[in-house]
């Protein structure tokens, strides 16, 4: 049973980062406006995939705690690296 779950949930995510990025082609508009209302969607993205893969980890190693605190550690992990990436290169 519990394989089936974490087949399922790794096959449902690995679903929704290849379909996430054409959505997000299709809505882009070439003004800026429009581009800085959208920029969020690659943060809770970002964030999204660290707290999934923190929760599956958690899980398989510590149970139901374990995945609550793999969770908390790869959402906080997933923004770290998005303020990482959006401050690339600037001072």
């Amino acid at each position: 049973m519990r394989k089936a779950i974490l087949s399922l949930t790794l096959g449902t995510s690995m679903l929704f980062t290849t379909i996430a990025p054409t959505a997000q082609a299709a809505t882009y508009h070439r003004h800026s406006r429009y581009y800085r209302h959208r920029a969020h969607r690659k943060t809770i993205k970002r964030v999204g995939i660290g707290a999934a893969g923190g929760a599956v980890a958690g899980a398989l190693l510590g149970g139901g705690k374990g995945a609550a605190i793999g969770a908390a550690a790869g959402g906080g992990a997933g923004y770290l690296y998005d303020r990482h990436k959006k401050h690339e290169g600037r001072p």
